[in-house]
């Protein structure tokens, strides 16, 4: 059986999909969740660049990580979540 090899893989499809969703909220507050340190990062979604998310970082595990830009690669981005009208906001996670 012959293939069409020129479709898109799942894989492509899913980062592409990725992408949109952190382009079309950029200025939003989101939450996101890696398996390697730092872990955890909330802030502001500032910009799309190719495959990674730059985020304006609120909170992370250690403090003098934040208030910065980083870059996260989206296959690095296990769990997210981005504030939506009449949805739950993301909580002040601040430890003074």
């Amino acid at each position: 059986m012959n293939l069409n090899m020129n479709f898109p893989s799942v894989n492509d499809i899913h980062d592409e999909a990725l992408i949109q969703e952190f382009q079309e909220n950029i200025g939003v507050k989101v939450f996101i969740l890696t398996p390697s340190y730092p872990f955890v990062f909330i802030g502001i979604i500032d910009e799309v660049v190719e495959d990674y998310v730059v985020i304006n970082v609120e909170t992370t595990t250690i403090s003098e990580l934040e208030n910065r830009s980083w870059f996260l690669h989206i296959h690095q981005i296990e769990i997210f979540y981005i504030e939506q009208r009449g949805m739950p906001r993301i909580p002040e996670l601040r430890i003074d």
